[in-house]
């Protein structure tokens, strides 16, 4: 078995020392000695836990902005010095001299658009998954974490995992020879997409301000229970799909294991039926990467479709999953991550990479990578999590400590998925030729184009 030493490892995947992937040491704007200063842009759903957990780990709750006035009411009950906000402009533009670092817990159109405002001050930043909407608001999230030497943390919480990270060590260990395939598939759409937009329009819920909901978007009606709350995800303006929304989770592990860096080929091979606004109920994305290293190219299958709905979800051929299959008693996982090597295949049948199983050539069963004797002398070289958000204060503290999923490899990681969702919009048998540095298609003008959306008035950016 091929083992690699610490220094190898860290300059392969950048995760161990104070310069994560070329990263400059932070210098940090704030008092040390006093508590950092927050203020949580989105606070219901998903954006409740991330306030609650940032005092939490000790920082100080100095504004909550929500468009929902419930949300923030209730959330400002018990963050009652917190100054309130329907708008995270004006909260920026009012407060910049008040806060240190804001977290960013909104639907996904308007992540890059506040994250980025943010950063730009010199703000540290914690994004919920996907971090940005656009290839382009990945690429400037993480330009600018470099430029302002900023302490940054991507919200897709199984990177605190003590199974992803041992994950990533044993497949960079060559326990399984060189890596040849990865399948990924998940459960999603749980949300309505694979949809026309319904004509007409409703009237605005008392207290939902629908202009500052749409943010960045291009102006359109309201429709009760079309968008607003939950329903947002499979469309085009406003969402990801399953695959930008699921993939930062059920692709981390393999992504730095692997290595995949930029992807030279893109294509959606297979999709249910296309609509001009959401994406498909189902589809099937392949990503060809070119050699990197002393590891040749591979590809890489996302597979996606609800098997709740009328249409089946597509997956792997039978062939490729048939060892699984049999280790999950002749079940398939409804979401999983197969790596399939030269010298065995390694799979996590959970969206975060908590539980990893491996076989080697000759061997007839999965067995956990904890309990394999062909891992048991794999060193640990990446360090373990004391907790996700954690990481996230502790790196504003001290930049000897990064954030093991910094906007340094999570907008990577999320630009290279954002590359499926493109070629999912450009739709079914349209391979695409990508150049990633210059993030542009060589033949094709419309992925080119879907690097970067448009903007409404107002709610550019302001980098």
């Amino acid at each position: 078995m091929k083992q690699v030493t610490r220094r190898k490892f860290v300059r392969n995947t950048g995760v161990a020392t104070g310069s994560v992937l070329g990263f400059p040491a932070i210098v940090s704007g704030q008092n040390l000695n006093s508590k950092i200063r927050v203020a949580c842009i989105g606070v219901g759903g998903k954006g409740s836990s991330d306030t609650d957990n940032a005092a939490r780990e000790g920082g100080e709750i100095v504004a909550l902005c929500d468009i929902d006035p419930n949300m923030l009411r209730r959330k400002g009950q018990k963050f009652p010095k917190a100054k309130q906000y329907k708008d995270f402009r004006k909260l920026l533009e009012e407060m910049e001299n008040q806060i240190d670092a804001v977290t960013v817990s909104t639907p996904d159109h308007c992540h890059g658009v506040a994250a980025i405002t943010a950063m730009a001050m010199g703000k540290h930043a914690y994004v919920q998954k996907p971090l940005a909407q656009t290839v382009w608001e990945s690429r400037i999230m993480r330009n600018l974490a470099r430029e302002k030497k900023l302490a940054t943390q991507m919200g897709n919480q199984g990177s605190a995992n003590e199974g992803l990270r041992r994950g990533v060590e044993v497949i960079h260990s060559g326990v399984i020879g060189e890596p040849q395939e990865l399948h990924v598939w998940t459960n999603r759409p749980v949300w309505p997409q694979g949809i026309d937009r319904p004509e007409g329009s409703d009237k605005v819920p008392a207290g939902l301000d629908w202009d500052l909901w749409l943010g960045p978007a291009l102006p359109r009606p309201y429709k009760a229970g079309v968008y607003h709350t939950f329903k947002w995800r499979g469309w085009f303006d406003f969402g990801t799909g399953a695959l930008g929304d699921m993939a930062c989770h059920t692709v981390n592990m393999p992504f730095r294991a692997l290595k995949l860096g930029y992807p030279d080929r893109i294509e959606c091979e297979m999709a249910s039926r296309p609509y001009k606004e959401t994406f498909p109920l189902s589809s099937r994305v392949r990503f060809d990467f070119p050699a990197r290293e002393d590891w040749p190219a591979m590809k890489f299958w996302w597979y996606d479709g609800n098997p709740r709905d009328r249409q089946a979800p597509i997956r792997p051929y039978s062939d490729i999953t048939a060892n699984l299959v049999g280790a999950q008693g002749n079940k398939l996982p409804a979401a999983c991550c197969l790596i399939k090597g030269s010298e065995g295949e390694i799979y996590s049948p959970d969206d975060y990479g908590q539980n990893v199983f491996l076989m080697r050539k000759g061997e007839k069963s999965y067995t956990n990578i904890n309990n394999h004797p062909a891992c048991k002398d794999i060193p640990k070289v990446i360090p373990r999590s004391p907790g996700h958000v954690k990481e996230w204060f502790e790196m504003m503290k001290d930049p000897e400590k990064p954030a093991y999923s910094s906007f340094e490899i999570a907008a990577y990681l999320n630009e290279v998925i954002l590359l499926g969702c493109l070629a999912q919009r450009i739709g079914e048998g349209r391979p695409i030729e990508w150049d990633g540095p210059n993030m542009k298609s060589k033949d094709n003008a419309e992925a080119s184009r879907l690097v970067k959306r448009d903007y409404r008035p107002g709610w550019e950016p302001k980098i």
